[in-house]
């Protein structure tokens, strides 16, 4: 087994600015008060169309964002890529709401999946559903509600953009990974990609469904979609992430009056990720695998899995990411052992990714021992560049 914890590897792309800032930046996010200041200040600035810009672009936007382009985004990916770290770049919008909005969001996303196709630092594309209908839409479908003739409609331009996109990936020669989204949505998108599998998975996988395990129902999926694919003769691309509406989907089912869709302790998750990843390497043939997480002992266990069924690290049809900004001990030094490793890169005006940066320190500081984790490193690298000097 490799050591993921060398931070000489880590960090040799980073300048002792980038270091110091990021140090900054997490020394504030431990602590849970800051991040939901942050939160409420955040949802208080968008609503009333506040400038921030100049407070967020040079912190958590640097720092966790390609920028606002995808030509913005080329110089982190091109310095990640020296160092056989390939990036997916996400357009991060979310929840759009009107036809208009939702138009141009395709058109971008469409921009992005064939983009993918001419970047070999560019392994997959992505985008989440909801940025191409509306939520009332997706649940709706999900839950087998009747829908207006406006939001039928709406459904089927869904759909139709789904399958533009997921063609676009096929000429582009790259997979596409159709994000997971709440408990709500998730029954309509599930459909939908299964949909798009059964269509274009026949000789590899070129859309990827994304599992969410802290859900308890997502092992016995997993199970369905390996038998779908015996049975239809398809391989299927699979997004291995925990999930990252534990407390939301958890007070909406206490609200609701239904049984909670997440599993009741980390370690239950933790586990049935495990276990995902192990029966997907046991049906490599059938399952193509991408394994976003920033737990070292998950990647530890794929890097097991793969050497027990006699794969290669560089095995083509098995990929481990991390977010841009965290955790690059697990992704450059995974990738400097030989393994398929790629970053999430976002990119997008401030105003769009915000909630995605919000997300991201609310994530720092929910998840035990990851800032402190985080911080431990940099202050270690900082400290051993201050040495050489």
């Amino acid at each position: 087994m490799i050591d993921l914890n060398n931070i000489e590897v880590a960090f040799k792309i980073k300048s002792d600015k980038e270091l110091k800032n990021a140090n900054f930046l997490f020394s504030m996010i431990k602590f849970p008060l800051m991040v939901r200041f942050l939160g409420f200040m955040s949802n208080l600035a968008l609503k009333m169309r506040l400038p921030i810009d100049w407070i967020v672009k040079p912190t958590l936007y640097r720092h966790f964002v390609g920028g606002e382009t995808i030509e913005e985004c080329f110089p982190a990916m091109k310095r990640m890529f020296v160092e056989n770290v390939k990036s997916v770049l996400d357009f991060s919008i979310e929840a759009v709401k009107k036809e208009s909005e939702i138009d141009k969001t395709f058109q971008e996303l469409k921009w992005s999946v064939i983009n993918s196709g001419k970047h070999e630092a560019i392994p997959f594309s992505v985008f989440k559903p909801t940025a191409l209908t509306t939520h009332d839409v997706l649940k709706k479908v999900s839950f087998d509600m009747p829908l207006t003739s406006t939001e039928q409609i709406s459904y089927n331009n869904f759909v139709q953009r789904v399958d533009t996109l997921c063609a676009e990936a096929v000429k582009a020669g790259k997979p596409i990974m159709i994000d997971a989204e709440d408990y709500w949505f998730q029954k309509a998108i599930d459909d939908v990609t299964e949909e798009m599998m059964l269509k274009y998975n026949k000789e590899t996988a070129v859309v990827y469904a994304t599992l969410q395990m802290y859900r308890h129902d997502r092992l016995d999926y997993l199970r369905y979609l390996i038998e779908l694919s015996k049975r239809r003769q398809i391989i299927v691309g699979i997004k291995y992430v925990r999930g990252a509406y534990m407390e939301k989907e958890r007070a909406r089912a206490a609200e609701g009056g239904y049984p909670s869709p997440i599993y009741p302790t980390k370690k239950d998750t933790d586990d049935a990720f495990n276990e995902a990843l192990r029966i997907s390497v046991e049906n490599c043939d059938r399952v193509h695998v991408f394994c976003g997480t920033h737990n070292e002992e998950s990647i530890l266990a794929l890097m097991k899995y793969m050497k027990d069924k006699g794969l290669p690290n560089d095995y083509p049809s098995i990929y481990m990411a991390q977010l841009y900004g965290m955790s690059d001990n697990l992704s450059f030094n995974a990738a400097k052992a030989g393994y398929n490793v790629a970053k999430y890169l976002p990119y997008g005006k401030v105003k769009n990714v915000l909630p995605y940066l919000v997300r991201r320190a609310e994530e720092n500081s929910a998840i035990a021992g990851q800032t402190t984790r985080e911080l431990i490193m940099l202050k270690q690298e900082l400290k051993r560049r201050k040495s050489l000097n």
